[in-house]
C-alpha cells in the first residue's frame, strides 16, 4: 500500500435513486451557450456550427444542500441552473446511437459562476478558469437513471432565488440534444464512465448575495439547493 506525503482527494460520489451504490464523479464537461435565450442576454450568439465546452474539476463540486461561503474575488456570482447528464460506459467517436446509450443518468445542477472574472476573460481573450472554475461552484443534486426519466424534451427546468423565480424554460429549448453533445464531445475525448456533463443554462441568470437561498427544479428530477452565507 502506499504512502501519501498527505491525504489524496476523496472522490465525489453522487447518489442514484434506487441505487445502494455511488456514482464516482471523473471529470465535468459544461457546455456554453446552448439556449438562445441566454446567449443573446450574454451579449453574444449560439454557434450552431457544433457545441463548445469548458470544465471544471470534480474538486470543485458540491452535493444538494450545500452551505457555502460567498466567493472571494467577485462582486458578481451569478447562478446558472442545467441539466446535468452522466456518462455509465466508455465511448469514443460515437454514433448517434452509441451516444444517446451512454447516458445512464441525469440531475439537477448549479453552475455558479464569478461573472465580474469571466467578462474578464471575455475582454482581453484569455480563459474563463477564475469565473468557472469556482470552488464550490459545481453543486449536483442526486441522478435518475435515463430509463426512469424518459426522453428529454417537454420538461420545466426552473430557478428560484429566495422563492421569487429567476429562471424558466423547458428541456427542449436547448439548441444541442445530450446525445448530440455526446457524439461531438467524444470526437476530442475518451469519454468514460463518471464523467459528467453540464448542458447549459436558460435566460434569466443573474447576481446572488450572502444569506441568499438559490433552488432549481427540473420535472422528474431531485431539486438542487444551495445556500450562501457571508464571505471568509
Amino acid at each position: 500500500m502506499s504512502d501519501y506525503l498527505f491525504p489524496p482527494l476523496e472522490v465525489f460520489l453522487l447518489a442514484v435513486a434506487g441505487e445502494a451504490a455511488e456514482f464516482p464523479v471523473r471529470r465535468i464537461f459544461c457546455v456554453g451557450r446552448n439556449y438562445v435565450a441566454h446567449a443573446q442576454e450574454m451579449g453574444g450568439e449560439v454557434d450552431r456550427e457544433a457545441p463548445w465546452y469548458f470544465t471544471k474539476q470534480a474538486a470543485h463540486a458540491v452535493h444538494s444542500g450545500a452551505v457555502l461561503p460567498y466567493p472571494p474575488g467577485t462582486e458578481n456570482y451569478h447562478h446558472e441552473m442545467e441539466l446535468a447528464f452522466a456518462i455509465g460506459a466508455p465511448v469514443f467517436r460515437a454514433s448517434a446511437a452509441e451516444a444517446q446509450a451512454a447516458i445512464y443518468a441525469y440531475g439537477c445542477a448549479l453552475d455558479m459562476t464569478r461573472r465580474d472574472r469571466q467578462q474578464d476573460g471575455k475582454d482581453n481573450r484569455r480563459p474563463w478558469s477564475l469565473g468557472k472554475d469556482v470552488e464550490g461552484s459545481a453543486v449536483f443534486a442526486g441522478l435518475t437513471k435515463a430509463a426512469d426519466f424518459g426522453a428529454v424534451g417537454g420538461q420545466r427546468i426552473h430557478l428560484q432565488v429566495n422563492g421569487e423565480a429567476r429562471q424558466g424554460a423547458v428541456l427542449a429549448d436547448m439548441v444541442w440534444s445530450c446525445g448530440e453533445i455526446v457524439e461531438h464531445l467524444s470526437r476530442y475525448y475518451h469519454l468514460q464512465a463518471g464523467d459528467i456533463v453540464m448542458t447549459g443554462t436558460p435566460a434569466g441568470v443573474g447576481a446572488v448575495l450572502a444569506g441568499d437561498v438559490i433552488e432549481g427544479g427540473i420535472d422528474g428530477l431531485a431539486p438542487v439547493l444551495l445556500t450562501l452565507t457571508d464571505a471568509e
